[in-house]
């Protein structure tokens, strides 16, 4: 059995099943999702995902050394990319991340992982959900998280989205107990 919400689509299934509550260390590939999950904002994940490629592509790999050297010109390409959220807010706060990423990833021990995981002591937080309307859709923790990276310049981090970068990176366990990937997660923590 999987969490409800993953059986519409087979791109959501294989996103269940393989990446979503698995925790994430690497500092880029935690820059990567902070940012899908900003450009997810007003949007279904769905749409995100479908696009995920897309993004790769044209923000080069979510390199945030590349990226937080666009200029207007990078800007206008990505304006003119159909093939992912075309933003122009969402674009400025994905650059203007990755020069906050640069800047922690220089000046902070841990970078950019401690900054994120110590939220939650640095160890996946194992939740016993039984059904999809216990999940919450923020909490304290998403809620100072979202605080932080809000008092650090970053944009498109309100806690609600915090929460669900939190799941998707496995900060949190909230695949509810008779899903096949609450006690697979739970072993990773």
């Amino acid at each position: 059995m999987r969490c409800g919400w993953s059986e519409k689509e087979p791109i959501y299934i294989a996103y269940h099943d393989d990446e979503w509550g698995v925790p994430e260390y690497d500092d880029r590939a935690l820059y990567e999702k902070l940012v899908l999950d900003g450009f997810q904002a007003g949007l279904s994940w769905i749409t995100i995902l479908k696009k995920r490629e897309n993004f790769r592509k044209a923000f080069h790999g979510f390199d945030p050394q590349k990226i937080a050297r666009y200029g207007k010109r990078d800007t206008e390409r990505l304006l003119k990319n159909e093939g992912i959220i075309r933003s122009p807010t969402k674009i400025a706060a994905a650059v203007k991340g990755a020069q906050l990423w640069l800047d922690i990833m220089e000046k902070e021990p841990g970078g950019f992982r401690d900054l994120i995981w110590k939220h939650v002591d640095g160890s996946p937080r194992v939740n016993h959900y039984r059904t999809l309307k216990q999940v919450p859709a923020q909490t304290k923790m998403s809620e100072a998280l979202a605080k932080e990276l809000k008092q650090r310049g970053f944009n498109f981090c309100g806690p609600v989205i915090v929460y669900a970068f939190a799941q998707a990176i496995g900060m949190v366990n909230d695949h509810i107990v008779t899903c096949h990937r609450h006690a697979a997660c739970a072993a990773m923590a």
